[in-house]
């Protein structure tokens, strides 16, 4: 009886040690189950060929393509070091031909194979050479030997069968991953059910094993369809069971109600604002401060466009909590910006920001700094002001979550731009509270409505989409600079002409350009023709030298040190310093409404989101706000399409969406948050926004009537396996 694998069984028993290293270190393959979970990317048809019109856009990746072989010349060459033979062959499949190359004593076995008319799977680097595309040395499996040896009826179904095309990477091609999932097939059998009965029933969705089956080895179209239905079902219904059960934990838990108090610091702040809260602040205020006076933790994520007023609706949370006793933590990503939300939190404050303090107000609170830059004193002193409650609220970076930080009573933690903190950095300062603080998420970066649901799915969600009155509106062009030259000279002028006019500029570089980098440069020269990113010491220098002679230009990045960085920002804030060339450390939270123009060199290097950001830093005060996109790409080009959609239109969940559309999903979900990346194969955020609204309504009822899912074990073990991915992945990060 032939040996069927079990499904948690390590792949090295059923496929031997060297293709088991392979998986696993190439894939993150290994067990038989991890396996039967590496699906199929596309299938080919024997009778329908893979466009390879489609190559020029994959150059320098690993290609699968399955066409014939249009003809083949065996040529002696001449080189430096003697002669040899070099076998050219040019494949086909109606959309585009390729050539391919063997040199050396690798040509006697394809020559033999790759006849003209024969057809077979090739994989390989697609490079370019004089100009063509092609593949040197690729594998390949020659197709149709058992067609010709089987009559016609086995020709038939050979041209109509599907075959597999998976993910593959250089040891190990696709046809050697169909073999090796060929060897556990077999142990789909056990697979143990993770959707309810009744759920999978009701909604027409065929069995596990029968879509594991499917999916490797389809007979049909019609089989494939079935198979992702069913297997997508499982993804997110798996994932929202898990977000659903991390709702259901949280709503259990205990809080202190903090409501705010009557003529308290909250309404001394109100009564001096300078203008009148937007109606969708003032939404968004009603719905935080219901979920504070309840006695369950408030979990909610606050998105709103770049400049809409999010800090503010997020301070008055914090000075409602200090109003009845609490304390309130704001935790930044970065230095530079938990300085810059002290700084623009004191000022709004003004004297209520000075409690304690001479001329401080009497009604006021202590707002600290606390960083891990921070020199011995300074910090001791934030420490001790926050374990007495003499400071009711701390800005810092991760410092905050540190063991030696203590609070007096904690009762809000706001995180601002959480896709950047993990899920555990936020219950580490969660555990910092008597009982569990309230929280709320900031993030400035649009999430369309799936990606909320997915990745912030354990959040209840509040939209702000109103700018405040008085925002101007930002003008985007993209400037070619390789086609039209005169267009970044012009570029260079609109600088000085805002400077000369009172006002500040941003020059934007994908890089810094000290040794570092350098050393990190020389070898991607090394491994791509491409020139290196532009970095700013360069740019900076050339700038001073040229264009902008005469203006105080001044540099900011990641590695420099943190009083210099704090320095730079306070005399840019201050107006002392005119153009700040910068990495994108200035692309969240900075605030400083006299810059009016901003210049992203080579800005196809950034995303469309990360774009959208970096211009939101100009047009912050009442003069109109210009941000320019240089970039050295073709017209044609994807990079190019996607710098004219942020040039079309200022709208972030619009464009949060098309950033979705054009990265790969994982990337955004990789992101957000650790786990969710690994475990979503076959569902795609932006497409299967069904499926994902009913799953979550799904996992709500499961959870609802069973959270421990006692009665359901295969949704159990499916749980184990995606949180066991989470930690995993959390703990190599940590």
């Amino acid at each position: 009886m032939e040996h069927v694998p079990a499904l948690d069984e390590d792949l090295k028993k059923t496929l031997g040690p060297a293709t088991a290293k392979v998986l696993a270190e190439q894939l993150g393959l290994h067990t038989a189950l991890d396996l039967l979970h590496h699906y199929p990317r596309r299938y080919a048809e024997r009778g329908e060929l893979t466009p390879l019109a489609d190559l020029a856009d994959q150059l320098d990746e690993h290609v699968t393509v399955v066409a014939q072989v249009a003809d083949a010349r065996l040529l002696t060459y001449q080189g430096s070091r003697g002669g040899g033979k070099r076998l050219e062959v040019t494949i086909t499949d109606g959309s585009g031909r390729l050539q391919l190359v063997f040199f050396g004593s690798g040509v006697h076995k394809p020559h033999k194979d790759l006849l003209p008319g024969s057809r077979a799977m090739f994989a390989g680097k697609v490079s370019r050479f004089n100009h063509k595309l092609q593949l040197a040395h690729p594998a390949y499996e020659p197709l149709g030997k058992d067609a010709e040896d089987g009559g016609e009826a086995v020709a038939v179904a050979f041209a109509n069968q599907l075959i597999p095309i998976y993910p593959a990477c250089k040891q190990l091609e696709s046809w050697k991953i169909a073999k090796c999932v060929d060897a556990v097939l077999p142990g789909v059998r056990e697979t143990l059910d993770p959707l309810p009965p009744a759920l999978r029933d009701g909604r027409g969705l065929i069995p596990l094993p029968e879509a594991l089956l499917k999916i490797h080895r389809p007979g049909t179209k019609a089989d494939v369809e079935d198979a992702r239905r069913r297997l997508k079902w499982d993804e997110a219904f798996v994932l929202q069971v898990a977000l659903a059960r991390r709702r259901h934990a949280d709503s259990q838990l205990p809080a202190v109600p903090r409501r705010p108090v009557p003529g308290g610091l909250l309404d001394a702040f109100d009564a001096k604002l300078p203008f009148t809260l937007t109606e969708g602040q003032q939404t968004v205020s009603k719905e935080i401060f219901d979920d504070l006076a309840t006695d369950h933790p408030m979990h909610r994520l606050l998105q709103g466009e770049v400049g809409s007023g999010k800090t503010l609706v997020a301070l008055r949370a914090m000075l409602a909590v200090v109003d009845c006793g609490g304390q309130a933590a704001m935790l930044a990503p970065t230095e530079v910006l938990a300085q810059q939300h002290h700084r623009s939190v004191t000022e709004m404050m003004g004297e209520l920001a000075e409690g304690g303090m001479l001329g401080g107000s009497d009604r006021g609170t202590k707002v600290v700094l606390l960083t891990g830059s921070m020199g011995m004193p300074a910090r001791r002193q934030a420490l001790l002001d926050l374990v007495t409650g003499e400071a009711g609220i701390v800005i810092g970076t991760h410092a905050l979550i540190e063991d030696k930080v203590r609070f007096h009573d904690l009762g809000l933690v706001v995180v601002d731009e959480q896709h950047r903190f993990g899920v555990e950095q936020r219950d580490a300062l969660r555990s910092k509270g008597k009982q569990p603080p309230h929280l709320l998420v900031m993030t400035a970066t649009p999430i369309p409505r799936t990606v909320a649901m997915t990745v912030f799915g354990d959040l209840e969600t509040s939209v702000l989409d109103q700018l405040p009155a008085g925002r101007s509106p930002i003008a985007t062009h993209v400037v070619p600079a390789k086609d039209k030259p005169h267009f970044l000279a012009r570029a260079w002028e609109r600088v000085r002409e805002e400077v000369e006019n009172g006002h500040q500029a941003y020059v934007v570089c994908p890089r810094i350009g000290d040794a570092e980098d350098d050393a990190k440069k020389k070898s991607a020269e090394d491994e791509s023709e491409k020139r290196p990113p532009l970095a700013v010491l360069e740019i900076a220098e050339q700038l001073t030298e040229g264009p902008l002679a005469g203006l105080s230009v001044e540099v900011l990045h990641g590695r420099m040190d943190p009083a210099d960085k704090d320095d730079v920002m306070r005399r840019f804030t201050a107006g002392e310093v005119k153009v700040l060339v910068a990495t994108t450390v200035i692309e969240v939270g900075v605030n400083v409404p006299n810059s009016t123009v901003m210049v992203i060199m080579d800005a196809d290097r950034f995303g469309v989101s990360q774009l959208h950001q970096l211009r939101g830093r100009v047009g912050r005060g009442s003069a109109p706000g210009l941000c320019l996109l240089v970039s050295e790409m073709h017209e044609a080009s994807p990079a190019r399409a996607r710098l004219a959609a942020v040039a079309a239109t200022l709208d972030g969940f619009e464009l949060s969406r098309i950033d979705l559309e054009q990265r790969r999903e994982g990337d955004v979900l990789g992101q957000a948050q650790s786990g969710v990346r690994s475990s979503l194969r076959m569902l795609a955020v932006i497409d299967d926004e069904e499926v994902i609204a009913e799953a979550r309504e799904e996992a709500g009822r499961v959870v609802a009537e069973d959270p421990e899912l006692t009665a359901l074990p295969g949704l159990r073990d499916a749980l184990d396996a995606l949180l066991d991915t989470e930690r995993e992945q959390y703990l190599e990060k940590g």
